[in-house]
């Protein structure tokens, strides 16, 4: 089997406008990734970056850069794939993880098994969620969390970061409405800037017996999130400072964290997933999936990574498609009692829905 082309196209996700540090998203600027082969099996993924919204440049890594160097590869040699897509430039991270989803799509469609069984099978039946819950009034926040614990979640992680006596007040009500027996993360999303200023906000929020504090400040000083994570008695768990293994070895050796949060772009594929979940056992540090929110394709990724792998954490963002006000394929996510299982099916299980794509494409 050979690779005849790979293609990306930009989409242009509606964003439900939720308040998070990062601001508010006008739109989410994706790409849907198509892998096709002289056998007649297509394989699909997703490009998804929430937060810089470069989308369609990603778009390009894989159409102008990483598509044609791949074309005449077989699509099922994926570390073969992956060594001649390796680069220093690491913001191309999600390109590559575009297009290796793909590849094990094709490569469990070739097999007739789910990605999972390739990656080594399932160690458990479904994945147990979180759901995040962004800012607004404590009143709000408290009738969306009251929502989430019916549908069976039992943690949720509440965005904060911009003003401290909201997120007090927010995760205040949340602790007082449900009692000790739901789970609260909570997510800064680089809100604060400084060690010290961290380090005063997560102290006050202490005294509701939070979970973990995802991101307090911007990446790229190591020794003052280490301030942070000395500092205070709440776990710190990373996400926009971990993007891949190199990051997560970083990380690791500095003391600087106590839970990875993992997604499949950022990390650069489901192969440096392994790696950084590897990272995470050797080093006793927790590691759970998080959500950008990915599209269909993205997710499936997820979720078969979630089930096979052996020292997943405890609660999960592994449910990107469900955030979303559309997507691109024709199956939809079903969230049992809190967890979410693979979608029957060879490869990821999913399909797209060409229709969707096009009508979401920004390239137009």
């Amino acid at each position: 089997m050979k690779i005849t082309s790979i293609t990306a196209i930009p989409v242009s996700i509606p964003s439900q406008r939720f308040l998070t540090a990062l601001g508010v998203h006008p739109s989410f600027e994706y790409g849907v990734v198509q892998v096709e082969t002289d056998e007649g099996i297509t394989g699909i993924g997703d490009i998804t970056m929430l937060w810089d919204g470069l989308g369609p440049l990603q778009c390009r890594y894989v159409n102008d850069w990483f598509g044609p160097m791949l074309v005449g590869e077989d699509p099922r040699a994926i570390n073969r794939c992956l060594a001649k897509m390796a680069t220093l430039v690491e913001p191309a991270n999600p390109a590559r993880a575009g297009i290796e989803l793909a590849l094990w799509d094709i490569a469990g469609k070739a097999a007739n098994l789910p990605v999972y069984e390739l990656l080594g099978g399932r160690t458990r039946d479904a994945i147990p969620l979180s759901r995040s819950i962004v800012m607004g009034t404590s009143e709000e926040q408290v009738a969306r969390a009251r929502d989430f614990v019916e549908q069976g979640y039992k943690c949720v992680k509440v965005k904060i970061g911009l003003d401290i006596e909201r997120d007090v007040a927010g995760v205040r009500a949340i602790r007082e409405a449900f009692g000790p027996g739901l789970t609260i993360r909570t997510d800064a999303n680089m809100g604060w800037k400084t060690a010290k200023q961290a380090i005063r906000a997560i102290k006050r929020l202490e005294e509701f017996d939070i979970h973990s504090v995802e991101q307090p400040i911007p990446p790229g000083n190591i020794d003052a999130l280490r301030l942070v994570r000395e500092s205070v008695d709440t776990p710190i768990m990373v996400d926009e400072s971990l993007w891949g293994p190199d990051t997560a070895w970083a990380l690791a050796k500095a003391g600087a964290v106590d839970i990875f949060n993992v997604y499949i772009h950022e990390s650069g594929g489901l192969t440096a997933m392994r790696t950084i979940f590897a990272i995470a056992a050797l080093d006793g540090i927790q590691a759970v999936i998080g959500a950008m929110p990915e599209l269909g394709p993205g997710t499936a990724g997820h979720v078969h990574f979630g089930v096979s792998v052996a020292n997943l954490g405890d609660f999960n963002d592994a449910c990107g498609a469900t955030y979303l006000l559309a997507d691109v394929i024709n199956e939809e996510w079903k969230v049992e009692n809190g967890t979410i299982r693979p979608l029957p099916g060879p490869g990821l299980g999913v399909s797209l829905d060409m229709a969707k794509v096009e009508r979401l494409r920004s390239d137009r």
